[in-house]
């Protein structure tokens, strides 16, 4: 399977198309052992990442995040030690970290000499890392579907559904300490569709409860809050946060700041 994820990622000319689809291959690798482990028992698939395997969204991600929907078969050690095993067996020489000192617990995933493999890294020792994320304290309020995936391998996640993960996506567009590119062109995909997706009201008012920033909601409802904080933001460093990671850079256009302003108002 090494071979195969070389082979797709050999397939571009440009170096960060060939990161971008390399990583994308390991992510699918990493969600069908998570699949096999019967995680999503347990888990719910959320973030980015998911809208990009779910619903086709057309930017990479680098993360893998998660919100805790069951402790009862919740054995993420296990999980990540046949995902090791799974990953030696198919060529992939690596390592996996566990922390679980924190409210989010995270894994970090580093495969080894790819990147060099790949003509990405002249570096012997440059790791690819892939970091997943658990949230064993998530706001309530997520409703959950289940969506059979299909891309590179195939396999079942439980992942929150689109007004839910846009209401997790509005928590962070709020409350994030730095502006990111990233969740701006996501904003443009969920209010680009007819009618436009609306977030998940209970969820994103727990998520701002839970985070201390309820006044937020309370004062002021979510879309004048972005248009004040779209105000303060140079919109072209958006642009150059978003541009390697969307499949046609060129997309990075969308975050100009009228295109911004008119996706917001619509929800006004």
């Amino acid at each position: 399977m090494k071979d195969l994820a070389l082979a797709i990622a050999m397939k571009h000319s440009d170096p960060v198309q060939r990161l971008n689809a390399l990583r994308e291959y390991i992510q699918a690798f990493i969600l069908r052992s998570l699949h096999e482990s019967e995680a999503s028992k347990s888990i719910a698939f959320v973030g980015g990442t998911a809208l990009r395997f779910i619903e086709n969204l057309p930017r990479f991600s680098e993360d893998l995040d998660y919100s805790l929907i069951s402790s009862e078969s919740y054995k993420p050690e296990q999980w990540f030690r046949k995902l090791k095993n799974d990953l030696s067996l198919a060529g992939f020489a690596n390592t996996i970290t566990w922390n679980n000192r924190k409210t989010v617990q995270t894994a970090w995933i580093r495969i080894a000499s790819i990147l060099k493999d790949a003509g990405l890294s002249g570096y012997e020792e440059q790791n690819l890392s892939i970091k997943v994320e658990i949230d064993i304290n998530p706001p309530e309020g997520g409703i959950i579907e289940k969506t059979i995936i299909n891309r590179h391998l195939t396999f079942v996640i439980s992942h929150y559904n689109l007004p839910s993960l846009m209401a997790g996506k509005i928590h962070a567009l709020l409350t994030r300490p730095y502006p990111k590119g990233r969740d701006w062109f996501d904003l443009v995909w969920y209010g680009s569709h007819r009618p436009p997706i609306s977030p998940n009201a209970i969820l994103l008012q727990n998520a701002l409860n839970q985070t201390g920033k309820n006044k937020l909601l309370q004062e002021l409802k979510w879309p004048e809050s972005l248009q004040i904080k779209l105000g303060s933001l140079d919109t072209q460093s958006l642009i150059d946060d978003v541009q390697d990671f969307l499949e046609r850079p060129e997309d990075s256009a969308l975050l100009q700041r009228e295109n911004l302003e008119a996706i917001i108002s619509q929800y006004i």
